[in-house]
Parts: C-alpha cells; structure tokens; sequence
C-alpha cells in the first residue's frame, strides 16, 4: 500500500516530468509569450488529462493518491514512454493496473467493410469509439483527404475537423457542422465515461480551441443520425449533400456515414466529376488501415 511519503515521489515525479516538456511537443499552440515557468503548467496538464486543476496540484503536492485511471490519463498527457510508466506505477504502487502497453486497434466488421466495397460513387467512412475514422473508401478520400497519410492516433473525425485545415476548409458551415460533431462527441463520452483515449482528445481540443472548449462545457448531447452537409471542394466547388449515419445493430458502436447527393442535381454531377478525376475504380476501393 503506498504511504503519504510515496505520494510525494509520485507528485515530485509528475514536476519533473513536466518541465521536461514544452506546449509544441504535446500538440499546443506556442504564443511566444514569455513563460513563468519551465515546460508545462499545471493548468495544460490537467485539461490534457481531463481533470481539474485543484486536483491535480494536490497530487504534485503529494497529498492525494491517483488511481488508475487518472495514472492512465496522465502518461498520455505527459507523453511518457513505456519505462517512464512503468516507473510512474511503480510508484504509485499500482503495477497490476497497469494497461496494456499497445493500443487496440478498431477495425471494421466484416458487413460495414462490404457495404464499403459497394459504394462506388458514393463517400463513406466507418466511424468506430471515439468518433475514430477507422476505415474509408476512395470516394471520400476524394472528398476529404487522403486519410492514409494522417497519423493513425490522429484519424479522428472531431480532432481533424478541429485542427486539420483541409478538414476544415472544406465545410462552408463549419461551426454549425463542429458544433454538431462536439455534441455527438458528449454522446460518445456518455457511454463511455472512463475512457482514457477519450479524455485525452478532450483534453487536447480543449487546450487547442477556444470553440471547442465552450461547446464541450455546453454539455450539448446529439445523435447526429442524419442532415445536410455544405462543402466547397478546391476542384469542384460547391457541394451539398445529405448525411446519414447508420449504427451497425451488433452493439459494437460502429457507425456508417455515407454522403449522397439527388441524381440530376448540380451536387451529384459535381461528385461524379470529383471521382472520375480522382481515377476512382468502377468497382470501389475500401481503404485499410495500416497493421499497427
């Protein structure tokens, strides 16, 4: 059982690692403004970790014991590698709590990849826990982006609408759209309320965006089955199509999100062209993810 004294080496530890650490290397904007202290504040850790302030200075101070999952939270948000969390729980005297070292990787059912492979001409994506982009067909990398060259622990569809601007450029709603999106999020964080992946993209889009910040504090909870989206593609121009989300009935959370557009209309005939630049296959092609 771990001692008030112990508490102190873990609260001495987490000091030192954040000083160690600078806003850029954890994903944060650096405004150039002269810092009173070296590397992180507290108050960047704690909203990386999604936990309070309060909190998490009593835990420098040594005078709280941090659980396991706040311990999982915290080496995401200080970046620590495998040494420094096993150190880290070695301290805290949690060693058999420790996770598991690698990340699960989501992968698309077997039904979600065919439905993939028969959508031709129409932009599509398996949505998994998260909101993570866990597969894609050509049709809406065309559309999008190329999400085979974004960093797989970044192939969220929330994160990318934040932080990404190709991602976000295209969306001529941008806000209603995000707003939207944060809202779904609050639904995913429902269901899963100690997910630590989670509380580190919150954290993260936090620190990041003022606008997220405020609609996540909102407490704005919404389905997002269906509606319209508004984009401007660079080759294409404008584009309005309907979206409509599809939950896959095996209880796996796994959501199918397809764009159409009405035959005849301007829309359709500028995703046709969109997808017959972009050499799109008549027969689809269903993006994998890499093996990590």
């Amino acid at each position: 059982m771990t001692s008030p004294s112990e508490y102190g080496q873990v609260g001495g530890f987490l000091k030192a690692r954040r000083a160690q650490l600078t806003p850029r290397e954890v994903g944060l904007p650096d405004t150039g403004t002269r810092r009173r202290v070296t590397g992180l504040r507290r108050t960047e850790v704690a909203q990386l970790a999604a936990i309070s302030v309060e909190y998490y200075t009593r835990l420098e101070q040594g005078r709280v014991r941090a659980s396991a999952s706040v311990l999982r939270t915290l080496a995401r948000a200080l970046r620590l590698d495998d040494d420094q969390q096993t150190y880290l729980y070695e301290l805290a005297g949690k060693t058999d709590a420790r996770p598991q070292r690698r990340r699960t990787v989501q992968r698309a059912r077997p039904a979600m990849r065919r439905l993939l492979d028969q959508l031709t001409e129409t932009p599509a994506l398996v949505l998994g826990m998260r909101m993570d982009i866990v597969e894609w067909n050509s049709a809406a990398a065309a559309l999008y982006l190329d999400f085979a060259n974004i960093p797989a622990h970044q192939r969220n569809y929330v994160y990318l609408l934040f932080t990404d601007p190709t991602f976000r450029g295209l969306h001529t709603q941008w806000a209603h759209d995000a707003r939207i999106a944060v809202a779904a999020l609050r639904m995913e964080a429902a269901k899963n309320p100690g997910d630590p992946e989670l509380a580190r993209l919150v954290g993260e889009l936090s620190l990041r965006d003022t606008d997220f910040r405020t609609w996540w504090a909102e407490h704005w909870v919404d389905s997002a089955t269906f509606g319209t989206k508004n984009y401007r593609h660079p080759l294409v121009g404008d584009l309005t199509l309907d979206c409509d989300t599809w939950l896959s009935p095996d209880g796996s959370g796994q959501r199918l999100l397809v764009l159409t557009a009405e035959p005849g209309t301007p829309a359709h005939d500028a995703l046709r062209i969109l997808l017959s630049w972009n050499d799109i296959p008549a027969s689809g092609t269903v993006m994998r993810l890499p093996r990590q």
